[in-house]
Formats: C-alpha cells, sequence, structure tokens
C-alpha cells in the first residue's frame, strides 16, 4: 500500500492517508463510494475528524481578463473520534451523496475539460491538513446524455467545456459555479449563430436546460435576448422523442438570435439539420457530438490533451489555499 500524502502540518512522524476513490465515474445526484485509508506515524493520535471536500477549477470573469480558482462545491464529513496507534493501519469506508448540479467530466470515456477533484483533510489534536487530492470522474446522467447526444445527431460538434464561477439569474442554480458546453452548428445554421453554448442544471424532479446563443453580452449583463430555459423530466423516452425535443427548443434559440441579430430566419422543421449531418465536423472541432443512432462515441476538440486534465490533478490545484465562503484562492 502506497500512501501519497504525510500529513506536513501534524509535524515529522505524523499520520499518512491516502484515499481510494471507485474506480467507475459517478453521476450528479449519485453516491461516491470510496476508502479512506490511514497510517499511523511516531506516535498514537486521536483522529478528531475526516472530511472529504468535492473541489472545482472554474474560470472567474474580472474587469480585465480572465483566472483561474478553486472552490467548494460540498463537503462531506465521513468519520472521526477514534484512536490511531502508532505505525497502525486504519480504513475508513464511505459513500456520500454528489450534487445534483456536479458537472460532468467526461462522456463516453474521453474527458470533456472541467477538472474536479476529491479533497481529504485530516483533523488531528485541533491541526487540519489537507491530506489528499485525487481525480474524480463525473458521468453524465442519462437524460443529459440523451440530449448531447441529440444536438449531434442534429448536426452540431463538441467545442469545449468549462466550469463558471456566478450564478444564471433566472434558474434554480444551486452550486457557486456552473458548466458550459459549447458546441457549434452544422454547415445549414452557421449563418444563423456561431455557437450554442449547453448548460444543465439538474435535480431531483427533473433537468433545467439553459441554452444561449452566440454568448455576446453574457449571462450578468442586459443582453439577455439569446438565453433560454427549457425543463425536462429524467424519464426515458426514445431518442428520436429525444432529438424532436431538442430540436424543438433549437427553433426557439436560434430563431429568437436570427431575429435579433441577423436577417436569416430558423427553417420551421430542423433547417439545415438532414441525416447525414451527423457525420459534419463543426468548425473548429476535432470530432462531431455524435448520437447512438450513428454509432459514434463523442470526440475532444484536438487542442484539448486529455492528459493534461486528468494525469496532473494535483497541478491543476496547485497552491490553493481554501479561503472563505467556500471559494479557494
Amino acid at each position: 500500500m502506497v500512501f501519497k500524502k504525510l500529513l506536513g502540518a501534524l509535524g515529522v512522524g505524523g499520520p499518512s492517508v491516502d484515499t481510494v476513490l471507485q474506480s467507475d465515474p459517478a453521476l450528479p445526484g449519485g453516491p461516491l463510494s470510496g476508502e479512506v485509508r490511514l497510517r499511523g506515524g511516531g506516535t498514537d493520535v486521536t483522529v478528531e475528524q475526516i472530511s472529504l471536500l468535492l473541489v472545482a477549477r472554474v474560470e472567474v470573469e474580472g474587469h480585465d481578463e480572465e483566472h483561474d480558482s478553486t472552490v467548494v462545491l460540498e463537503r462531506f464529513t465521513v468519520g472521526g473520534g477514534f484512536r490511531l496507534p502508532q505505525d497502525a493501519e486504519h480504513a475508513v469506508p464511505f459513500t456520500v451523496p454528489l450534487p445534483w448540479e456536479t458537472p460532468v467530466t467526461q462522456l463516453h470515456g474521453q474527458p470533456l475539460g472541467p477538472v474536479l477533484g476529491i479533497r481529504t483533510e485530516l483533523e488531528v489534536a485541533g491541526a487540519r491538513d489537507k491530506g489528499d487530492l485525487d481525480a474524480l470522474a463525473v458521468g453524465p446522467l442519462p437524460a443529459q446524455e440523451a440530449i448531447l447526444e441529440a444536438f449531434g445527431q442534429l448536426g452540431y460538434g463538441f467545442k469545449s467545456a468549462d466550469l463558471e464561477l456566478g450564478h444564471i439569474r433566472g434558474t434554480g442554480q444551486r452550486l457557486p459555479c456552473y458548466q458550459e458546453i459549447e458546441i457549434v452548428p452544422p454547415a445549414g445554421q452557421a449563418h444563423a449563430v456561431n455557437e450554442i453554448e449547453v448548460t444543465f442544471l439538474a435535480a431531483p424532479d427533473g433537468l433545467e436546460v439553459v441554452i444561449e446563443a452566440d454568448k455576446r453580452a453574457g449571462l450578468f449583463s442586459d443582453g439577455q435576448d439569446t438565453v433560454h430555459r427549457f425543463t425536462t423530466s429524467h424519464h426515458p423516452v426514445a431518442q428520436a422523442d429525444r432529438n424532436a425535443e431538442v430540436d424543438a427548443w433549437l427553433q426557439q434559440v436560434i430563431g429568437a438570435h436570427a431575429a435579433h441579430a441577423a436577417p436569416y430566419p430558423y427553417a420551421q422543421g430542423g433547417g439545415g439539420h438532414h441525416h447525414d449531418d451527423h457525420h459534419r465536423s463543426g468548425p473548429g472541432t476535432g470530432a462531431v457530438v455524435a448520437g447512438v443512432a450513428a454509432g459514434a462515441a463523442v470526440g475532444v476538440v484536438g487542442g484539448m490533451v486529455a492528459a493534461e486534465v486528468i494525469d496532473e490533478i494535483g497541478d491543476a490545484f496547485e497552491g490553493d489555499d481554501e479561503g472563505e465562503g467556500g471559494e479557494e484562492e
């Protein structure tokens, strides 16, 4: 057994910790299971509390530039109140519920871009130490996956995904950040809109989908004309019905955007969405968001290197210290 982190704040000879997460991707609103493994140091200690922090790397928009920051999305207490003898090993299994709005980090095994982690925090004799940090893989809910596949079957291509700090007005958003999935239209719609940004806000009773065309004024300014909010159920439906639902959303979004920003109306009945559109990459993408019927998996942008996102989770959060209000600065 290799313990990845010695607890420096607890002094030389203090305990060490290694947190092992479940091997399968977790789901938003679903359980996350694993085990916190402790090894005693040079003296007996009392472990007062073991906490798990769900942390995310987010983009923060400033007046002149953007910068990255780390926020705590949720905190769980999974153990504590026991004696850890010198050199002894002790395991604490856990199962905790992830927030329903937990961002999706991968689709069909391909990373989307957002970086999430589980940080283990140990409190011993009044000293608190962030003892371990592990990458967290989160897959989409079935409804989220079906909606993304519908975009693919309608000819849209995946561009990128990121996390933005802030709240979308008029929604039921609960977390301090939201995920934007950027997709580009098929050639038949490129004249009407440059790109579409999709945000999922899941809840136990359904899924809120925020779609924005050509983010120009932004979600926090007065230019809200092309932001639309839709709700749908978690209940499974045929993919063809999901495609029709998403197509109706797009007609409303792009139709409103075209009326506001360009003289090109959005054609009823799917416009430029033809049978072979789902094989066509959008401009600047490495692969399309393809549907199940096409027999294809979601790809990632050529410039997005998966190893940089997943393999070096520690580097992504390096230098961050937890601040007040759940944000790490």
